[in-house]
């Protein structure tokens, strides 16, 4: 299943590339783009994982350099018999955590050294299963896909805009579909990439939680980090690209509004109810 929505994000957001491209450059356009997409599409498999690490600076570790949080995946990662993911550390204070990678044999995981100081060893294993919990359901692929075609998406959206605004498009011969197409596209294209991006990462999100819950035997745990996590982000924001938010377990974004309707994470409080609902129909 996932395999096949991997297939579908990727048609998707190469077919919003392509008509940007229209939009931007007619025929001529469509086809730059077209062979974008399809170079974006081979080096975002190979390289967005390590695209994204750089972006938030993310270091490497071993053992040695943080005994607590590299056991903590090591033991789970034999719970959930998963391969021993790359760990790596992130220096924020805002709690936050992801998981990327294209497989789980070339899985790693990062998280903040704020998330570090707030939570217990408890609420940290809770959310670590979480994360490995995308390693097994192999949904970090599409995550990872995702922030890379949403990334490239918003910068040509930003070159049609300027292209507007500086008259591109105004002439009648204009294969690229004039001033109107321009600025009609410059909007839609970030929104129907968001959408993309929310459609998959909601139902993602619960079900890394479910897996989380099981690999981690305390589903508790993770809703009390959860709640935990919110809170704090809340204080001491991620400066995060708004591309990569979908990949973290809480949203480094703030604002409410609009920008709510566009969350990429479903609601803290019903992903409490639901590991809840799990501790009481589970043993565990």
């Amino acid at each position: 299943m996932n395999t096949l929505k991997t297939a579908v994000l990727m048609a998707l957001l190469t077919m919003l590339l392509v008509l940007i491209g229209g939009v931007v450059g007619g025929r001529g356009g469509m086809t730059i783009a077209f062979l974008l997409a399809g170079g974006m599409n081979f080096f975002s498999y190979w390289f967005s994982d390590k695209i994204v690490l750089r972006m938030y600076r993310a270091q490497p570790i071993e053992e040695q350099d943080n005994p607590r949080f590299y056991s903590i995946v090591r033991r789970l990662a034999s719970r959930a018999g998963l391969p021993m993911p790359k760990v790596y550390i992130i220096q924020d204070d805002s709690p936050n955590a992801f998981a990327t990678g294209r497989n789980p044999e070339h899985a790693a995981v990062a998280a903040t050294t704020g998330i570090m100081r707030l939570l217990n060893d408890e609420e940290l294993t809770g959310v670590m299963a979480h994360e490995l919990g995308h390693v097994k359901n192999r949904d970090i692929l599409i995550s990872t896909l995702a922030a890379t075609f949403a990334g490239a998406i918003t910068y040509l959206a930003h070159m049609a805009q300027w292209g507007a605004i500086f008259g591109a498009g105004r002439s009648d011969d204009d294969e690229g579909g004039g001033i109107f197409g321009m600025l009609f596209m410059a909007i839609l294209a970030p929104i129907a990439a968001m959408l993309v991006q929310m459609a998959i990462s909601r139902s993602r999100e619960f079900g890394a939680d479910a897996a989380g819950a099981h690999i981690s035997g305390n589903p508790l745990s993770l809703a009390r980090a959860l709640q935990k996590l919110e809170l704090g982000s809340q204080q001491i924001p991620l400066d995060a690209n708004s591309a990569t938010a979908h990949m973290f377990i809480v949203n480094p974004l703030t604002g409410g509004g609009m920008m709510s309707l566009f969350s990429t994470h479903p609601p803290i409080q019903e992903r409490v109810h639901r590991l809840e609902d799990i501790s009481r129909t589970h043993d565990y």
